[in-house]
């Protein structure tokens, strides 16, 4: 029988020391040897077989931090040993304009090599109709805000196919008018209500655009018959139309009671033959995510991994094919324990510690799963 821990790791803009990664932020050494002391801990807590990263600006930096942590733990398997993979994002520029890309660490190795997914070609075309009929127009994505990072680990006599990923932020997207040092929106001086709900509007389109990309990814693999697990930071929490994007719909109990899509009269339902093939067709390309699982198998109802302003909120997810659900006949392997590590966690309600650039904003997570 086989045991492996799965998590995932917002690393909060990982780089050396003494690099601007954004406009007037940089780590002094002491910040990066705290910053990378912290995380070597976090990862010796958790112990994982199989980790992905988000928000790693160099992998360098990442390896030091993975030294580290061996150092720390000698007496546990070395994380040393494993394969790492890294997705570099194609937006990132120069000091004060870096933008981090991601990685994956596996103790299991990897199968085929990994696969970084950003540039759309074909871009993804949305066409919208107006309600009464006709054109309304179509948003267009040609490239992600960063990778989708994709790879296929050995398992037991299994190949899970992983994917790593962080969607596009909350803040608001804002347009800069050509030769403008900067957007309107963001001269808080002068407020912008309308602006700036127009700005959330465009990061909320771009990341549901997004979640749909990596959906499509995930059902070619689940079609494909493999096993799959979604990990990273999706911005979103698990009641919000992003997550539902990704993991799928949830069928009805019965679909005997719908009318059918060609009826021809009134009473012309769906037959229990045609139900059955329909709710199999929506559950066999689901995801679950383990933190529900989790709150099902636990009766507990607290999880979160970021907070702001007072607010808590799981943002960061671990998303499962139903080759892990316990419901299922046909299950490979079911979760048997979910961690959450959040305790560094602050609601940036205190003045002393709006953010801790020594640790992370974000709490990590990690799932044990035992193959049968």
């Amino acid at each position: 029988m086989t045991t492996f821990r799965i998590a995932t790791f917002n690393a909060q803009n990982l780089i050396g020391p003494d690099q601007e990664y954004q406009r007037f932020e940089r780590y002094s050494p002491e910040d990066y040897a705290a910053k990378r002391a912290w995380m070597a801990d976090q990862l010796n807590r958790m112990d994982s077989d199989i980790l992905a990263f988000q928000e790693i600006i160099d992998p360098e930096a990442l390896r030091e931090v993975i030294a580290e942590a061996d150092a720390r733990a000698p007496h546990r398997r070395p994380y040393a040993e494993a394969d790492l993979a890294f997705a570099p994002n194609l937006a990132d520029s120069g000091p004060g304009e870096r933008r981090p890309g991601l990685a994956i660490l596996s103790r299991f190795g990897f199968a085929g090599q990994p696969v970084s997914i950003q540039r759309l070609d074909p871009p993804l075309e949305i066409p919208f109709n107006h309600l009464g009929g006709g054109d309304a127009g179509r948003y267009v994505l040609n490239r992600l805000t960063r990778p989708i990072l994709k790879v296929r680990v050995p398992v037991g006599s299994h190949v899970l196919t992983v994917f790593n990923l962080h969607l596009r932020s909350r803040m608001g997207e804002f347009v800069r008018p050509r030769g403008a040092r900067f957007s309107p929106e963001v001269d808080l001086s002068h407020y912008d209500a309308a602006g700036r709900a127009l700005g959330l509007l465009r990061a909320s389109l771009r990341r549901m655009a997004e979640a749909w990309v990596l959906r499509k990814l995930v059902v070619d693999e689940l079609e494909a018959g493999n096993p799959v697990a979604v990990l990273g930071d999706l911005n979103a929490t698990p009641q919000s139309a992003t997550q539902q994007i990704i993991a799928g719909e949830r069928p009805f109990t019965d679909y005997t009671w719908l009318r059918r899509h060609d009826a021809k009269s009134a009473d012309d339902h769906y037959s229990e033959a045609e139900a059955a093939a329909i709710t199999e067709a929506v559950e066999r390309v689901r995801l679950h995510s383990a933190e529900r699982l989790f709150i099902r198998k636990s009766l507990r109802d607290m999880a979160y991994t970021n907070a702001f302003g007072g607010v808590f909120e799981s943002f960061d997810a671990i998303l499962l094919s139903r080759h892990f659900h316990p419901d299922w006949p046909g299950r490979i392997g079911e979760m048997t324990h979910f961690g959450v590590y959040n305790d560094h966690i602050t609601d940036g309600t205190h003045p002393e510690a709006p953010g801790n650039i020594r640790a992370s904003d974000h709490g990590q997570i990690m799932a044990h799963v035992r193959l049968v």
